[in-house]
């Protein structure tokens, strides 16, 4: 297959009639979640776990304590526990991507009081009269567990949640993890307060309710736990007493090869290994590049694709540029 430019930079579409191009389909790990359901590329079987990971998942899974993974960005730590997830068949990740705003309470619950008080103003306008029954109350429809929340509930199977990169967060966030981790419950505090005990409430997953009790969410398994870290900080000594910890590491050419080999299948061709090669001199060199950035550039790049040296030299210099940090 040879290099298609679907893009001219005339802005001018076909002329005389002819047909728009379709465009080419997306690689494996960039397909939307229908297509991915019709493809055989699925991250959960495409991803090697390195030597020593499956010790640290299992001994995590024996200890039901939350996976520290440490390691460049791109290198899979988020993958993991997808795969974990399909094999052990614990159903749809729950993901809690964390920023420098990210807070424990949103990653538990949200209570939407504007909406609720609004939501009463238009039910008294409408009826002319003060309602109070359960029916024009209902605070359930108001609360929203977060993903961690979600993962608390009960089941008779535990739940997979990631928590991606933890190193960006508030410093006192893995500090404020430690009791909820613990006990395996939180409060939530408005349905506690409230005159009815039963309160459905909706869940991190699509379309998902549940009955909240008493106001208390408690899991009756401890849910599977990966947290994942790009090294960026140090963590308090009581968060990592609590969790197994795994450092990635160090890519070489045979881990890389395999990797690519997992999405893309026949990759026996000089290019391909001409990327490998000068992608890792990159990583040797100290400077920050991802994975994903060599899967892009083979895909592009593989076989004779772009026949022109200087045009494959330029695409090849665009998708492995450095990160810019070290």
């Amino acid at each position: 297959m040879s290099w298609t430019p679907y893009y001219r930079g005339t802005g001018v579409p076909p002329q005389n009639g002819a047909e728009l191009q379709k465009l080419p389909a997306p690689p494996p790990w960039r397909a939307s979640a229908r297509q991915q359901d019709r493809s055989d590329k699925d991250p959960a079987t495409t991803y090697r776990p390195v030597t020593g990971l499956v010790d640290a998942v299992n001994a995590a899974l024996h200890l039901r304590r939350p996976l520290l993974l440490t390691g460049r960005a791109g290198s899979g730590k988020s993958t993991v526990i997808r795969q974990v997830a399909a094999e052990l068949g614990l159903g749809e990740v729950l993901h809690w991507h964390i920023t420098s705003r990210s807070t424990l309470a949103d990653a538990l619950y949200r209570y939407d009081a504007l909406g609720r008080i609004h939501a009463h103003n238009l039910r008294t306008l409408n009826n002319k009269v003060h309602v109070e029954d359960d029916h024009g109350d209902d605070i359930g429809e108001f609360v929203q567990l977060g993903p961690l929340g979600s993962a608390l509930l009960p089941g008779d199977r535990p739940r997979a949640l990631l928590i991606d990169e933890i190193d960006k967060s508030d410093l006192d966030l893995p500090s404020d993890l430690l009791d909820v981790l613990e006990r395996g419950g939180f409060e939530i505090p408005e349905l506690a307060r409230h005159p009815k005990l039963d309160i459905q409430v909706r869940t991190a997953d699509k379309d998902g309710k549940r009955v909240i009790e008493d106001g208390w969410v408690q899991c009756t398994e401890f849910p599977v736990i990966v947290l994942t870290s790009n090294g960026e900080r140090d963590f308090p000594a009581p968060f990592l007493r609590r969790c197994i910890r795994f450092d990635m590491p160090p890519l070489s050419q045979e881990t890389l090869t395999d990797i690519v080999a997992a999405h893309l299948d026949d990759i026996e061709d000089s290019t391909t290994s001409t990327l490998v090669q000068n992608f890792l001199k990159k990583l040797n060199d100290g400077e920050y590049v991802a994975i994903d950035q060599l899967l892009n550039a083979v895909y592009l790049l593989r076989g004779d694709r772009v026949p022109d040296a200087v045009q494959r030299q330029s695409l090849e210099d665009m998708l492995l540029q450095g990160l810019g940090r070290g």
